[in-house]
């Protein structure tokens, strides 16, 4: 089996009434890469995920997790 990254991102921002450009903006980066991330386009990197943890006041591992996936 394989795993891939798992994200509560969506659910997060929802809490917050955050739109991907508004959590862009509290991150530093694209709202091009928070969709990225959001629809499993792209795995960040260690650095914007804790980014994105401090500007959703969660933790890493409340944002992120690993998901086993078929092969």
């Amino acid at each position: 089996m394989t795993e891939h990254l798992k994200t509560t991102m969506k659910v997060q921002r929802a809490r917050l009434d955050l739109t991907q450009a508004g959590l862009a903006d509290r991150a530093g980066v694209t709202r091009k890469s928070i969709n990225a991330i959001e629809t499993g386009a792209m795995v960040p990197s260690t650095i914007l995920a804790l980014k994105l943890a401090r500007a959703l006041g969660v933790s890493v591992e409340e944002l992120f997790s690993l998901e086993e996936a078929p092969d």
